[in-house]
């Protein structure tokens, strides 16, 4: 009987080093899944996103143009694996999205496709399209990371409007 209870103790004890080692991934996990959906999202155009996540709460910083896009944002983010909860900080700020000049679509790829060709980690992910400022990104990236590092970049390329992606990854 002593020594049932002993196995059953160390894989008791396996489980719970385990879950120790572990405890820190699923928060950076739900942060990079959280800014890929804001800067994805469709009707969403957040700048300057902060996500920040502790213990699966998850705290959205950034602006928006309007309350519909703030409410959006939250949604975005509430569907995702793990968030137990969303403490929506964004701000509504209508005229942070002005622009001054329209930069026309193929000027904005050229842009993005020279902004990723400056990261040799993302070297298979393409401008696969560009329609009214709306970048399409394609092809594939070994890291969610990657991906996420991939939608920055694009976003960042003045004149882009929003940021969409076909991207696939080496993770889940």
């Amino acid at each position: 009987m002593k020594v049932k209870n002993l196995k059953w103790l160390g894989f008791v004890l396996a489980v719970l080093a385990a879950g120790t080692a572990w405890a820190g991934a699923p928060d950076s996990w739900i942060t990079t899944k959280a800014k890929i959906a804001l800067l994805t999202a469709d009707g969403v155009s957040v700048t300057a996103v902060n996500v920040d996540t502790v213990n699966g709460n998850v705290t959205l910083h950034g602006k928006v143009k309007s309350a519909g896009e703030k409410e959006r944002a939250e949604a975005a983010v509430r569907g995702i694996d793990g968030v137990k909860s969303v403490k929506n900080l964004l701000q509504v700020v209508p005229d942070a999205f002005k622009e001054s000049v329209k930069a026309n679509d193929e000027v904005i790829k050229e842009k993005v496709e020279a902004s990723l060709k400056g990261d040799k980690s993302l070297e298979d992910v393409k401008v696969a399209s560009v329609n009214k400022g709306v970048v399409l990104l394609s092809g594939k990236t070994t890291t969610l990371g990657q991906k996420l590092q991939a939608i920055e970049t694009a976003w960042k390329v003045p004149g882009v409007q929003r940021v969409a992606s076909e991207i696939e990854t080496g993770e889940k």
